[in-house]
Order: structure tokens, then C-alpha cells, then sequence
């Protein structure tokens, strides 16, 4: 079979404004980034705003391991095949980091035959939003420090300072950094770190804002840090959410590209769900739903991490509830959470997936708490035997829940013709009833209790001295009626990496607790989860290259 790359190299596209014509947006509600890729104007969202919304469906996962899983893959060739059985569909993704693509993960345009294209565009460049929020994000940290370096009139404690800079590839260089050395025209010398851009509070406020005042509102809210008093320090006190909103002004736009069979699909936004929220933008799911039959969008990494904030961030702004789920699993991922190694995943063996399947049990539960109908989709490989797959369809029965075998990677939309009609016939026989699992007025603590024990299964929280005195203080400040975002490995429902399956009787430790004061929640940063990811010893940076045709070769 061709590489990911190759097939999305030899893709038929059509030019955009006839993709965007079938959901009737018109050429001149385009901005046009060459002829595959455009930004919808606001005039559009004004025009279609009363329509009756579509059905919402939300793609999650098991436990991500390293046998893949295909989510985004899934999420594609479910959106094709909702068009093939006569559904007017929109897949809603999330924008790729530059980050994983050079690093180790890969991009976030699907794979196979179930691609979002341009591919290389997409998990690139694209249209700059990575770029402009970067840009926004380092405005506001350069105005803090010549704020302080002009005399400091709102007396900025340099040690209180909790706003970084950020870059959108992985460097763990400059997670510990010092700023303003060289004498006293270089500012104020002070401690410094840098995240990647898609765990930027900005990445967050693009992704919830409901239009570009609000966004403008948002960016104002962003505590910068303390005053030597103790008291907040926003955005808005140093006069600078106005040049970040016109920084961000189309950045916020949503992006609309095409899969591999010309499917629409809506690309924007990417917070990182084990870091971040994990979910594209409102302003992109809400516009899907307008414009479609189905809508189809996806939360990042497992269940536990990206449909948990789903539900409990993302849908709770934006009066959203998904009509429901799809959980994603592969025999081999299974299997994997059982111990067996990655080498030995091929090989038949129907004891480990029993051992290992309990994974999909703990999100199939999670999902049903929420009150959310659930199908699960298994990516079917030619080394799965009869016998696994069977158990996990029996499995997948005894929760009254609907199993479908997807072929989306080999086959496209007609791999994914089954998943489809299982996921339209759930919909119609049952009502989704989701609800968040806790009131975001309750104490900080209740709430991550709530997540550790009902979410992923655990028996207490532990909490560091430093996140213990982070708590009071937001308390005492009446920053702590949001909702939690927590920080936390995605290859367990733990905080430990390395306990797979479905862990029980386990601590969760918070080492820090901040708030995201102009998004709106709070991250609960677990373990130890890092903000800047760090390259791997053989990154994916060293097999990309150009041609010399200067076609670009080896990405993924």
C-alpha cells in the first residue's frame, strides 16, 4: 500500500469554492488560500445562524498505545461514508502542531484512504492560525516584561509572573529559560519558560470564543500574574487585548478543506487534549451543525482525556450535547493493554485481548455515565482472526452498545458504510440525555475527585504542597467556579504511564493547579505531564526532505 503522503499526493481535489458550494456557501463568503484551502467569512455563520441544528457526532478512543488506534482516520471516513448513504455530512477536526509532526506522533489528517487534504498543507503551514497565536501569545509576554522594564506602574511581581512564551515545535531546551540578561537595555532579568503553542491559554480562548468580541473580552481576562499586593494581573491592564485580538482577527475564522473523496471537512483550532482541552473550535462545530445533516468531530487521545473535557468544557460554553459517540479500538491496541508486547501484537491471542479489552469497557462505562448513546468502531487489520473480533462484538453487547468493523484505511467512505448506518440507526432509537458529571460551582477538589474516581477509576487524589497553596489562593481570589482541566498522560486512565488497562485502587498527584482565567477552566496538571514536549532521539524532522523536483517526501 502506498504511504499516507503518496495517496494524499495523487488526490483528486476539487477546488474549494465547489466544495463549499454543496453546503451552500457562496465564492464571495470565502477567503481563498490558493485554490484547496479557504477561511469562512462571518457573513456565513450571520446567514445560517437559525437553521436547525444537525445531529452532533463526537469520535473518541481507547487509551492510545503504540499499535494506533485511528481516530482521525475514523473521524474522516466516517464523515465519507455518511455522504455515501446519503447524509449530508461535515467532519470538524482539530489543526495539527508542528511539534508532533516533526517529532514523533505524526500529523492529524487522518491516513489511508480516510484523509483530510491538502495534506501537506494541513500539517504544515496551513493557513498561519499556529502562527498567529504564537504571535499573539509572545505580544502579550514582550509588553510584560517592557512593562516592567518602563518603571513597572502596576507593580508586577517578576516571581509571580505566570504568563510563557510559547513556540509551536518541541524544544525541551527552553522549558527553563532566563530572560533579560545583558545588562540593564536588555529589561529585567527574570526566570522564564516556553510551552507549545497548542497548550497557550490563547490556543484555548480561540477555541471557546463565540465570536471576535468575545474573543477580544476573553484575551482581556488572562491573568498575566500578581502584583506585589497579591492581587490579579490581567491582559487588560497592560492595554493589550486589543492588538492581540487584531493578531487573531482571522486566525479565528474557521478553515475548509476536503477529504480524499471530497467530503468538507472544517479544520480549526488544536489544543492538545492531555494538556489542553483537546477539542476544535466551537465556532466550527456550531457552524458544521448548520450546515449539515451530521456532524462530525473528534476530542483527542482517549475517552478520559479529550470526550471528558468535550463534555464537560467544551459542550457545557457552547450548549452543545454530541448524539453520540464512537469509541475507537483496535485489536492490537487491546492486546497491548494487556502486556503483550509490540512485537507479538500480530499474532493471535484471544486471552489477551479478554485481559486487555477491559480498556474499552472503563470509556464504553465513562460514555454511558455521561448519558451519551455509544457505537464502538473497531479498525480492522488482516491480522485480527475471526475469534478476537468476535469478542469484541459480544463485548460491546453485553453493554447493549452497537459494534461495527471499519476498513476507512483501506477502503475510504465504502470501509465505513456499516459504522455509518450503526451510528444513524443509534441515533434514532435512542435520545442522548448528556449532561456534565459536576457542577462547575463546586470546590476545586470535589470536582477533581469526581473526574479521578468516575472517570478514570481511581480511588483518591494527592495533592502537592505547591498545588495545595495554589488552591487556596484562586479560592481566595473567587477564581474557582470553572470547570477542570486536568493535565495528564493520555497512554493511561492514571496518572502513570505505565499502567494500561483498567488500573484500580490508584492515587492521582497534582503537582500544580492554575487558572486559565480568559478560557474559563482551571488545569490540574497531574504526574508529570509537560507543557513543551521534547524531541525523541531519531525525530521525524530527520526523514522529511524535498525532491529534487521539490516535492516534499517523508511525511508520514
Amino acid at each position: 500500500m502506498l504511504k499516507d503522503i503518496e495517496i494524499a499526493q495523487r488526490a483528486k481535489m476539487n477546488p474549494i469554492k465547489d466544495v463549499a458550494a454543496k453546503l451552500g456557501i457562496n465564492e464571495d463568503e470565502l477567503e481563498l488560500y490558493g485554490k484547496y484551502k479557504a477561511k469562512i467569512s462571518d457573513a456565513v455563520w450571520e446567514r445560517v445562524k437559525n437553521n436547525p441544528d444537525g445531529k452532533l457526532v463526537l469520535v473518541t478512543a481507547i487509551n492510545p498505545t503504540p499499535a494506533g488506534e485511528g481516530k482521525t482516520t475514523t473521524t474522516v471516513g466516517l464523515g465519507e461514508a455518511m455522504e455515501l448513504i446519503g447524509k449530508k455530512s461535515i467532519i470538524a477536526l482539530r489543526e495539527p502542531s508542528l511539534g508532533p509532526v516533526m517529532g514523533l506522533k505524526g500529523g492529524a489528517a487522518g491516513g489511508g484512504y480516510s484523509q483530510v487534504v491538502p495534506m501537506e498543507d494541513i500539517n504544515l503551514h496551513f493557513t498561519g492560525d499556529m502562527h498567529a497565536i504564537t504571535a499573539a501569545n509572545n505580544l502579550l509576554s514582550a509588553m510584560i516584561d517592557n512593562h516592567i522594564h518602563q518603571g513597572n506602574e502596576l507593580d508586577i511581581d517578576v516571581c509571580s509572573i505566570v504568563w510563557k512564551r510559547v513556540l509551536d515545535t518541541n524544544d525541551r531546551a527552553l522549558r527553563n529559560t532566563i530572560v533579560g540578561l545583558g545588562g540593564k537595555i536588555n529589561g529585567v532579568p527574570r526566570e522564564e519558560g516556553f510551552m507549545i503553542t497548542v497548550a497557550s491559554e490563547i490556543m484555548a480562548i480561540l477555541c471557546l470564543a463565540d465570536g471576535l468580541q468575545d474573543l477580544k473580552r476573553r484575551l482581556g481576562e488572562i491573568i498575566i500574574g500578581y502584583n506585589r499586593k497579591g492581587d490579579v494581573v490581567k491582559a487588560s491592564d497592560l492595554h493589550a487585548e486589543g492588538a492581540m485580538a487584531v493578531l487573531l482577527k482571522d486566525a479565528i475564522k474557521p478553515n475548509i478543506v476536503q477529504t480524499l473523496e471530497n467530503t468538507p471537512c472544517f479544520i480549526h483550532g488544536g489544543p492538545f487534549a492531555n494538556i489542553a482541552h483537546g477539542c476544535n473550535s466551537i465556532i466550527a462545530t456550531k457552524l458544521a451543525l448548520k450546515l449539515s445533516d451530521y456532524a462530525i468531530t473528534e476530542a483527542g487521545f482517549g475517552a478520559d482525556l479529550g470526550a471528558e473535557k468535550f463534555i464537560n468544557i467544551k459542550c457545557r460554553f457552547a450548549g452543545l450535547k454530541p448524539d453520540a459517540v464512537v469509541i475507537v479500538a483496535t485489536v492490537r491496541a487491546l492486546k497491548y493493554n494487556a502486556g503483550i508486547c509490540k512485537d507479538e501484537l500480530k499474532t493471535p491471542n484471544v486471552e489477551a485481548l479478554k485481559k486487555g479489552i477491559v480498556n474499552l469497557k472503563k470509556h464504553i462505562e465513562n460514555m454511558q455515565m455521561f448519558g451519551v448513546p455509544v457505537v464502538v468502531a473497531v479498525n480492522r487489520f488482516d491480522t485480527d482472526s475471526d475469534e478476537e473480533l468476535e469478542t469484541i462484538i459480544q463485548t460491546c453487547s453485553e453493554y447493549d452498545v452497537s459494534c461495527s468493523l471499519s476498513e476507512v484505511f483501506a477502503k475510504g467512505g465504502k470501509g465505513g458504510v456499516d459504522l455509518a448506518n450503526k451510528v444513524v440507526e443509534t441515533i434514532e432509537k435512542t435520545q442522548s440525555r448528556c449532561k456534565p458529571i459536576y457542577d462547575e460551582n463546586l470546590p476545586i477538589k470535589n470536582k477533581i475527585y469526581t473526574i479521578v474516581t468516575k472517570i478514570y477509576g481511581g480511588r483518591d487524589v494527592v495533592y502537592s504542597p505547591k498545588a495545595e497553596k495554589q488552591i487556596k489562593q484562586l479560592e481566595s481570589l473567587g477564581l474557582d467556579k470553572k470547570p477542570i482541566c486536568i493535565a495528564k498522560t493520555q497512554y493511561s486512565l492514571s496518572d502513570n504511564p505505565m499502567l494500561l488497562g483498567r488500573p484500580t485502587d490508584f492515587e492521582v498527584t497534582v503537582s500544580a493547579v492554575r487558572v486559565s482565567n480568559g478560557a474559563g477552566f482551571i488545569v490540574v496538571e497531574t504526574g508529570n505531564i509537560m507543557t513543551m514536549p521534547g524531541l525523541g532521539k531519531k525525530p521525524a524532522a530527520e526523514s522529511i526532505d524535498l525532491d529534487e523536483n521539490g516535492v516534499t517526501v517523508g511525511l508520514f
